[in-house]
């Protein structure tokens, strides 16, 4: 459905895997996990909490610097304090809309316009007034539009690519290289350059999963507010939103695609591995939930795509491979693939025995979690099954993967999967039961405990408990 052609080469020319997640779904979490390999109850960073300072020993970007590597970042990084270099040589930044760097209040250096390097470089070349919210869309919108205004040249797209095809132009070319490039988009706001937008307008797209589980009536109100997190959604809008969202993937995909030609001019493209990932879904209406920090598969099931597009890692390429991996992965897969060694503070494994079918699974099954609220929850999945667990109320819910993809049908009281529950069950015991937030005693679950976005470990090492956002 959705038009991906230099995604779908890259997916041939690599290993994509199936059943790979997002530990805690959300931007600043799932960061934490790709850039120290560790698990989110590890980092500290169980859920998303502004202002708190990152002070990690190993990083992936450090690393691979001191192993002989030109580092750089373009895009979003999402830390704190914001121009934190996170282990790179050099940082070209955009987070995109961070609301607490935009207030008025916040000190200058920490401010929006002191931090973020695309909004000067769009004023030179758009005008000193131009804004990002000129639109009229807020950063969490996902349900509402407006195709992009400017030229298409200016796009935050297409500026990541613009400053990456630079890095290769100006990088030190006696050294290897490692390059993030950290796309805002498909993220809200939904707004795809127009040529993007016309393509899926009008056209029957899919309806979002609705499980028999869901209680619609009880979400009607939600819909009326244009950054809902949940509600029922007036379908015209809906289905805008939807169309935009796929038009912002296929925007996306070309300026992979550009970014792969320049790779080629350049002389390297073959000499590179690519790395495909996103820290996290988007529900897109999916049970009539929008956004993130949930444990659906809409939510936390991720792209992860290894491209070897010359050849030379020995990687089954064209092909699936199936067992359970996390952004804490990436981390150890490249510093493998550079022949660097892995720090004992990762937790995360190397992906490159499976993708070369030396092995099957580098786990038997992941947990994940977000603190969120009334919604914090915790999930536990080999990508086949999975057993979710809201902490806050103390509900259990239980899905086949195999048979139910889209997460419609509930089984967590269907007596056929009491003792399949019960074991997932005890996973999730295990993982939580020296957890801080006293979750679980060993014993069982407990259920009203106030959920923490961020541990004390992760605090006491920032020097303070921060303000939440």
């Amino acid at each position: 459905m959705v038009e991906t052609p230099n995604l779908d080469n890259l997916a041939r020319q690599g290993v994509v895997f199936r059943y790979a997640y997002s530990a805690a779904p959300s931007c600043i979490p799932a960061r934490a996990s790709i850039f120290t390999g560790m698990s989110p109850a590890s980092h500290g960073r169980v859920g998303y909490q502004d202002h708190v300072p990152w002070h990690y020993d190993r990083l992936l970007a450090s690393e691979l610097a001191q192993g002989g590597y030109h580092t750089q970042a373009v895009g979003k990084l999402h830390v704190y304090p914001t121009r934190s270099l996170m282990g790179f040589h050099n940082v070209v930044l955009h987070d995109g809309y961070m609301h607490f760097s935009r207030k008025k209040e916040e000190p200058w250096a920490a401010s929006w316009d002191a931090t973020d390097d695309y909004l000067p470089w769009l004023r030179q070349r758009a005008g000193a007034e131009v804004d990002l919210l000129d639109l009229g869309l807020d950063c969490n919108s996902a349900t509402t539009t407006r195709p992009w205004a400017l030229s298409e040249v200016l796009h935050p797209t297409n500026w990541v690519v613009t400053q990456s095809i630079d890095f290769l132009r100006r990088r030190d070319r006696e050294r290897p290289f490692f390059l993030w490039m950290s796309f805002v988009r498909p993220h809200p706001p939904f707004d795809p350059p127009p040529a993007y937008l016309d393509w899926y307008l009008g056209q029957a797209l899919p309806a979002p999963a609705l499980g028999d589980w869901v209680d619609v009536g009880g979400f009607m109100e939600g819909g009326m507010n244009p950054v809902t997190r949940r509600g029922v959604i007036a379908e015209p809008r809906r289905q805008r939103a939807q169309a935009a969202y796929y038009a912002l993937i296929s925007h996306l995909d070309a300026q992979i695609g550009r970014f792969l030609q320049a790779l080629y001019e350049y002389g390297v493209l073959h000499n590179t591995l690519i790395v495909f990932v996103s820290d996290h879904g988007e529900m897109l209406g999916d049970h009539l939930w929008f956004a993130k920090a949930l444990p659906y598969e809409g939510s936390a099931h991720i792209p992860l795509v290894l491209s070897d597009p010359g050849g030379q890692l020995g990687l089954r390429r064209g092909t699936v491979a199936s067992g359970v991996v996390e952004l804490r992965d990436i981390m150890p897969t490249l510093l493998d693939v550079a022949d660097l060694p892995i720090p004992s503070t990762v937790e995360g494994k190397s992906l490159i025995p499976l993708a070369r079918g030396e092995a099957q699974a580098v786990r038997d099954y992941l947990h994940g979690e977000h603190a969120y609220g009334r919604e914090s929850n915790h999930y536990v999945t080999d990508g086949r099954e999975k057993y979710i667990w809201w902490s806050q109320t103390g509900v259990e819910q239980f899905f086949d993967l195999t048979q139910d993809p889209k997460e419609e049908r509930d089984l967590a009281r269907d007596p056929r999967y009491r003792a399949t529950i019960a074991d997932w069950r005890r996973r999730l015991i295990e993982e939580l039961a020296s957890r801080e937030e006293g979750y679980a005693d060993g014993e069982q679950l407990i259920a009203g405990r106030p959920p923490k976005a961020c541990l004390s470990h992760v605090l006491g090492a920032s020097g303070g408990s921060p303000d939440r956002t």
